[in-house]
């Protein structure tokens, strides 16, 4: 049973309840507040269970920006997904720069939400020490190496951060956007088919490893381990 807590916050209380139901059946313990908060009061109360906070824009008392700000004074390192109505790039921007691991808009699809949840956990919980195998693919994220059958392939470091997103958001579809956005970060203007000649350099190094890194056409790519027939 995994012992992760996530606070839900949203002032709608069937919104509360949809994404409460889908997580608690994947094992995780939720929390939750229908504003800001509240938000605030629960999280100062349990700083050490929350794992992750999935919190809405528009609420009423404390927006979620608001409350992103003071829980980011505090907290640098806590996933938080942002959930609003509003899909807007320069919300979103707006939301990166605030400190927001992932921004999703309404109406949400559950299954792609808890995707998103576990991917999130799974990137900032107890891995960074660890060798990880993706399908043969072995990265070690302390020594910074990539490895396959036992042999280190060398990366750029652009490269290497482009795989470990990748695969750290395995079966994920991923827009170029959103790789754009954390990869390279704010600070880069160029096109965002820089990308694709990326990927294309990637690929090659990883030789028939190349193939788990799927183009999905009209969006961008996705990390796919399927097993061999």
């Amino acid at each position: 049973m995994i012992q992760d807590s996530i606070l839900v916050v949203d002032d709608e209380a069937r919104m509360r309840k949809l994404i409460k139901d889908f997580l608690m059946n994947k094992g995780y313990s939720i929390l939750e507040a229908e504003d800001g908060e509240k938000a605030i009061e629960i999280y100062e109360q349990n700083q050490t269970k929350i794992k992750l906070i999935l919190l809405d824009v528009m609420m009423p008392k404390l927006d979620g920006w608001s409350v992103l700000r003071q829980i980011r004074q505090t907290d640098k390192k806590i996933p938080i997904i942002m959930l609003t109505a509003r899909g807007e790039e320069q919300d979103e921007l707006f939301g990166f720069e605030l400190g927001v691991d992932e921004y999703i808009t309404k109406p949400i699809r559950p299954k792609i939400l808890v995707a998103r949840v576990e991917a999130i956990l799974r990137r900032t919980q107890g891995e960074e020490n660890a060798v990880r195998d993706y399908g043969g693919i072995e990265i070690n994220k302390e020594g910074r190496t990539v490895a396959i059958e036992g042999k280190n392939i060398e990366l750029s470091l652009r490269e290497y951060e482009l795989l470990t997103y990748l695969v750290e958001n395995e079966n994920i579809a991923l827009s170029r956007d959103k790789i754009l956005n954390n990869v390279w970060n704010y600070d880069y203007y160029g096109d965002s088919r820089t990308i694709d000649s990326h990927v294309k350099k990637l690929r090659h190094k990883l030789g028939k490893k190349g193939k788990y890194i799927k183009t999905i056409r009209g969006i961008g790519y996705k990390f796919e381990v399927k097993a061999e027939k």
